[in-house]
């Protein structure tokens, strides 16, 4: 990736033309939220990508022409290490542009545009309220053998999250799920008030994904990879397929498109927040 990212960068060579405004559509995202879901394809109309830096940003150029957002805002991002991932997946599209591959160009549109209209406290708050349907957090009580995997595999992330926030959120086998105490919200509030808006559109989508705030922040903390992050997500789906098998390649593509997302999502959040410079002897490695 840093090879093609290296020719991008040096010499400020041209990034592809962005399509219409009219090409980019809001819908329904899980969890409720309303933003940008990508269009589906289109034959790929430019020939060069490059970045280059405006007063605002750092800016994608497609040919001689500049990238814009579905509202028809000038794509700027905060940092030049997202300038050039955004690059990077317009220079990968071939002869078809698959929008729908394209996750960190989706974020960076919800992020300019903010099609939902919510303010950092919504997004934080919308966040937090996952707590309350946390995946990892509902148990079962049968089969015997998929509650001990819950148990193996669940509970060492929980507490890892209740060691690392210094607070309570524990596990039920009830349908209404765990008593979550307002102290520990409270916590998950102020700790996600530390990141921006941008990485806060990134959080929300992660988690949107993983149907879990505690896995999420586990990916954005390091604490755990994206690919066990998806694997415990889907716990009860693995546990069902080593018992009756997959369906052919159904299940397979699946769990690389929820890979891809939640990997696209863990490093929107980190690049986002990078002011620095991406240095050049990186890009030459």
């Amino acid at each position: 990736m840093w090879r093609r990212c290296r020719r991008l960068l040096c010499g400020r060579c041209p990034l592809p033309r962005p399509p219409p405004a009219a090409d980019s559509t809001a819908s329904l995202r899980s969890g409720g939220s309303r933003a940008y879901a990508p269009p589906g394809e289109r034959k790929r109309f430019y020939q060069n990508v490059s970045i280059s830096q405006g007063e605002g940003g750092f800016e994608i150029n497609l040919d001689h022409r500049k990238l814009k957002t579905p509202q028809a805002k000038l794509f700027t991002v905060p940092s030049e290490a997202l300038a050039i991932a955004v690059a990077t997946e317009w220079d990968s599209q071939k002869d078809t542009i698959k929008f729908y591959t394209m996750h960190l160009t989706t974020l960076c549109n919800t992020a300019l545009d903010n099609p939902t209209q919510r303010s950092k406290m919504q997004l934080i708050r919308a966040a937090v309220k996952f707590l309350e349907t946390d995946t990892i957090c509902y148990r079962v009580e049968e089969p015997p053998a998929l509650a001990e995997l819950q148990r193996n595999e669940w509970d060492p992330i929980v507490a890892w999250a209740e060691e690392r926030y210094n607070v309570a959120i524990g596990s039920s086998t009830s349908i209404l799920g765990p008593n979550i105490p307002a102290s520990t919200k409270d916590t998950f509030v102020s700790h996600l008030a530390s990141y921006n808006m941008w990485a806060l559109q990134g959080i929300e989508y992660i988690i949107t994904q993983l149907k879990s705030l505690i896995l999420s922040m586990g990916v954005i903390d390091r604490h755990i990879t994206v690919e066990k992050a998806v694997l415990l997500s889907r716990l009860e789906e693995e546990y069902q397929i080593q018992r009756w098998g997959n369906v052919e390649w159904a299940h397979d593509y699946d769990l690389c498109e929820l890979r891809a997302r939640a990997a696209a999502g863990t490093l929107f959040v980190h690049l986002c927040s990078e002011s620095s410079t991406v240095k050049h002897k990186l890009l030459q490695d």
